[in-house]
């Protein structure tokens, strides 16, 4: 293992660590000699991922939308490790009518979306922030955004299907774009990075018409599959990636170079 790669030491928090992303960047943080503290809502699911990772693995039960539950968790993961070297936002908070059509979505609703989602991005960026501004050594924040935070939707993969790409969405992802850029600009004095990392889409036994049809317009073929991001997190919560803060890494199989 390269010393560049290596995480010997380190503390990654991840949020949304049991969903589908979140899972296979816990494994790879896991992997490179980081102790993670996975953070989700999901309690089975949680020790489901913690059992299947070899490495050290804490499990956190946090809603990431508290304000008073995020700085709770930050002022005991320091109490129990001492430090916060990386944190990766991959959590996805929203209501139970997510993922309507634009016309159906109330404005109750997409207030309520983009607050649960963005709210979450902030409490927990703040108070990791404020352990690594401490810290000789800094931190590195990554923050999850989506290829549909730097283009807009291609309607067209959902025709015949029952699936969309939700409004919310859209807003949400692109404004984690520059929330980042602004935590990469302020913080860059401390010694803090942030970046972004941006998959394409992810397959999760979608209805078959849409996977043939997202497939179709990406140069690899094939939609990601969730170890794909794996280099890529290990990448941006490494010293191999030292020097680059305020950036957006897509990793989409091509699918925005078209």
């Amino acid at each position: 293992m390269s010393d560049l790669f290596d995480l010997s030491g380190s503390v990654a928090v991840v949020t949304g660590g049991a969903g589908l992303i979140g899972s296979s960047l816990c494994e790879a943080l896991a992997d490179y000699g980081a102790t993670v503290v996975l953070v989700d809502v999901d309690e089975a699911a949680a020790k489901d991922v913690a059992d299947s990772i070899d490495d050290e693995v804490v499990v956190k039960i946090v809603d990431t939308t508290s304000q008073s539950a995020v700085e709770a968790l930050f002022e005991d993961i320091v109490d129990s490790f001492g430090s916060v070297d990386t944190l990766v936002n991959a959590a996805y908070p929203r209501n139970e009518n997510y993922g309507r059509r634009y016309e159906d979505v109330s404005v109750a609703d997409w207030e309520e979306n983009i607050a649960l989602n963005l709210n979450s991005y902030y409490l927990t960026c703040h108070s990791a922030v404020t352990v690594m501004q401490q810290q000789a050594s800094g931190g590195s924040i990554i923050n999850l955004g989506s290829i549909y935070g730097v283009q807009a939707p291609d309607f067209g993969v959902y025709d015949g299907t029952d699936l969309t790409s939700p409004v919310e969405y859209a807003a949400i992802k692109g404004a984690i774009l520059n929330f980042t850029r602004y935590l990469a600009s302020y913080l860059g004095e401390d010694g803090i990075r942030a970046n972004v990392l941006s998959p394409g889409g992810v397959f999760a036994d979608q209805d078959p018409q849409f996977v043939a049809q997202y497939e179709s317009n990406t140069p690899l073929s094939r939609m990601a599959a969730p170890e794909d991001f794996k280099g890529a997190i290990v990448y941006l919560a490494s010293d191999s990636s030292g020097y680059l803060t305020g950036q957006n890494l897509v990793v989409d199989g091509g699918w925005t170079i078209k």
